[in-house]
């Protein structure tokens, strides 16, 4: 049973660079960081409210992480759903044919963690966690992940990928190609991938402000570039470590 988007991860080169971003100006606090020999990562998990945002710097040249940075470079890796029973969610996955990287659960900084092969979701890496308890931050967040947007030539079809594994209900939207998925507080957007360029797989993050016009204050005073709109700023990829982020006034 999927709850909540857990976290979605980042690939970064430096963890301290991207600190400078994620933590100190977009206020994420940081939960935790730790070195996960058997990934090849040193990872952090940033609050973002009932959400949490994932740096991963790789450790070696050859671990599987610096091999994606120098394929992609920086941006989105990877998609985590938070459920109570990852091992009962995998092998159920298993039993359906879903093509798994992780049979069975092992330790990971997010939990007890899953994860499926790509192929299984249309090209997007999808982890499943069983969060450890008491593994919040004490400070609240600035800012609240909401939706993460996906690509993909087939966006009905793709999300009915995600909703057949997954059990996730759809959100109405206002017709179009575009479908949604509601996960906890959190949204899996699909688009065509002739609207955001031809890219496919995870192209953007949505964040909601708590404080929009102190968010606003502190790129002011920091000097970081954003495109201004009604009730939201857009920071592009080369300032977020490849990220097409998203801030808004409002839900």
């Amino acid at each position: 049973m999927i709850r909540s988007i857990h976290h979605v991860g980042i690939a970064v080169t430096s963890l301290s660079a991207a600190y400078r971003l994620y933590r100190d100006v977009l206020g994420l606090p940081l939960i935790k960081e730790a070195e996960l020999g058997d990934q090849g990562v040193r990872a952090a998990l940033l609050d973002a409210g009932e959400s949490e945002v994932e740096l991963l710097e790789p450790l070696g040249g050859n671990s599987g992480l610096a091999r994606f940075i120098a394929r992609h470079g920086e941006g989105l890796h990877h998609v985590c759903l938070a459920t109570p029973e990852v091992a009962a969610d995998l092998a159920a996955l298993k039993e359906r044919g879903a093509a798994l990287i992780d049979p069975v659960p092992r330790k990971g900084l997010a939990g007890m963690i899953g994860f499926l092969h790509p192929r299984a979701c249309a090209g997007v890496l999808v982890e499943l966690a069983t969060p450890f308890a008491n593994g919040a931050s004490a400070h609240a967040s600035a800012l609240r992940l909401k939706r993460l947007i996906i690509g993909t030539k087939d966006p009905r079809g793709t999300a009915a990928i995600f909703q057949r594994l997954f059990a996730i209900d759809e959100v109405p939207m206002n017709g179009g190609a575009r479908v949604m998925l509601g996960v906890g507080r959190g949204e899996l957007l699909f688009v065509p991938d002739t609207e955001v360029g031809g890219r496919e797989g995870m192209v953007a993050l949505s964040m909601v402000a708590g404080d929009f016009d102190r968010v606003l204050s502190v790129f002011q005073r920091t000097g970081t570039a954003v495109l201004r709109g009604t009730g939201e700023v857009t920071l592009e990829p080369q300032t977020t470590h490849g990220v097409h982020l998203h801030i808004a006034r409002y839900e």
